[in-house]
């Protein structure tokens, strides 16, 4: 099976897989390029898989923000590094759905699927959200935010003892303040934060939602999804999992996914 490994921005790319679509993974916090090893090995048989660990969230990363414009094009050079002349299935999962969601915004014609993980668009949860709802979010959101604003051993504690709390089932010592960026770029960030950055998402390609139902909150409107069903070529798959579905139950994950995309999936030349 054919692998390589290409570098962008000297960061490293990994591409595994045979087949014509090509397929971007993009993970969320507190993970890394690994959160996808099990969907590697179910869908690189057929597919053209990508996987790479997020700006600032690599081991041994220097403490720094990226905002939405750089990392979507950051997902860009990516995309055009693998797959110039065909636009990419995305699959993404917490943080991954956010700048994934936003690179799809801001450039439909790279994207031809989308399967997002656990989150939908924040712009819809954010107005529709109940008030006990948004004080859940708030609180671990802003310990995370403050983590990263502390750094060093304590910003370190802190963001282990909220994964840790959260039942995080990828938790190990990757897990430092560094990886909390969002959350400061989401909260106290102030100019150029991710609230302010953020553009509506509402895709325009076909796409497969998957989320966990068993968990203390959902993280997308009930009128998000009711907009998701209007198109005939979408689809929206609950499982009895926490927020890292593919984790939790990957057989069945995968076999959803090897299922969706085998629709309407491009024929070989």
């Amino acid at each position: 099976m054919f692998h390589e490994t290409i570098f962008v921005d000297e960061r490293p790319i990994h591409v595994e897989g045979d087949g014509k679509e090509t397929i971007i993974m993009i993970h969320g916090w507190p993970d890394t390029e690994h959160l996808w090893v099990r969907q590697v090995a179910a869908l690189a048989p057929h597919h053209r898989c990508v996987h790479f660990t997020l700006p600032g969230f690599e081991p041994g990363a220097k403490r720094e923000t990226f905002s939405i414009d750089a990392l979507c094009a950051f997902i860009g050079r990516v995309i055009n590094a693998v797959s110039q002349d065909a636009p990419v299935v995305l699959l993404l999962h917490d943080w991954g759905c956010v700048f994934g969601y936003q690179f799809q915004v801001r450039h439909p014609e790279r994207v031809s699927r989308i399967i997002g993980v656990d989150v939908g668009d924040s712009a819809s949860l954010r107005r529709e959200a109940s008030t006990k709802l948004l004080l859940m979010v708030l609180t671990y959101q802003l310990w995370l935010a403050v983590a990263w604003m502390t750094g060093g051993r304590i910003g370190n504690w802190m963001t282990y003892s909220m994964a840790r709390l959260l039942r995080c089932p990828t938790i190990g010592p990757q897990v430092v303040a560094q990886q909390a960026y969002p959350y400061y770029m989401t909260w106290l960030a102030g100019s150029g934060s991710y609230r302010s950055d953020a553009r509506p998402f509402e895709p325009a390609c076909p796409m497969l939602y998957i989320y966990g139902t068993r968990k203390p909150l959902m993280f997308h409107a009930a009128s998000w999804l009711a907009r998701l069903r209007q198109n005939p070529g979408n689809r929206i798959l609950p499982f009895e999992t926490g927020h890292w579905v593919m984790v939790e139950k990957p057989e069945a994950f995968n076999e959803a996914v090897l299922k969706w995309l085998a629709v309407d999936a491009p024929v070989e030349a």
